[in-house]
């Protein structure tokens, strides 16, 4: 699988502290990326790096084969790049509708409410005042709405049910887009087109495909270990 963007010997430091130690990782087109880890393992901080939000003390971020360690976070936005964190990811002052309205860019954001229904009785509601699962549903209607060639997505499911949570892989999946998620556990659905990244005190414990870890013990650096 190709490469839609990648990180090559990444490096990031908080002050004193280094968070991520030369991390390499490659995220394909119309691939799900999940990145697993505990607390502290860099999951975030990976995620922000190909975002641009946060400088690499070393390495590079490379898409489409281009350079774009110095692109500043809305340029990397303007190529097409969408990034949802965790937790705050929505406008808590205005409405439901006029987050969707803001994500779908004045077009109309139907495709939002077929995707999550849960919102059509909500949207006068200001978003500041929703329960966490329904503060992730509707900050994850950006990625449905516009459209994205990456996909950057904190803890998707936080708060969520788990029939809430399978529908939210399922229609991340479905994007035409590389989509990379940071979490604490293998989601829900079909493996094909999913790499995993594990990751442990911010380096690459394990690169492969879900099966070779639902096959194999449970492994150091899992939050379930």
């Amino acid at each position: 699988m190709t490469a839609e963007i990648a990180l090559h010997g990444a490096r990031v430091r908080y002050g004193p502290l280094e968070a991520l130690h030369g991390v390499t990782l490659a995220a394909p087109a119309r691939t799900l990326t999940v990145l697993l880890g505990r607390n502290g393992s860099g999951r975030t901080t990976v995620l922000r790096a190909l975002a641009g939000t946060v400088p690499l003390s070393g390495g590079r971020v490379v898409w489409r084969g281009a350079d774009v360690t110095r692109l500043r976070p809305h340029a990397r936005a303007r190529r097409g790049l969408c990034c949802v964190p965790s937790p705050r990811a929505t406008y808590d002052s205005l409405t439901v509708a006029e987050n969707l309205e803001l994500a779908a860019g004045g077009r109309d954001f139907g495709a939002a409410l077929d995707a999550y229904p849960e919102l059509a009785p909500l949207l006068a509601r200001r978003a500041g005042t929703l329960s966490g699962g329904e503060r992730r549903m509707l900050a994850l209607c950006r990625p449905l709405l516009a459209p994205a060639r990456v996909v950057l997505v904190d803890e998707p499911v936080l708060g969520m049910s788990p029939a809430v949570a399978a529908r939210t892989y399922a229609l991340l999946r479905a994007l035409d887009a590389a989509v990379v998620v940071a979490g604490q556990r293998l989601p829900p659905g079909p493996a094909d087109r999913t790499v995993v990244y594990g990751l442990r005190r911010g380096t690459v414990a394990f690169a492969g495909e879900p099966g070779e870890l639902r096959a194999g013990p449970t492994p150091s650096w899992s939050p379930s270990g």
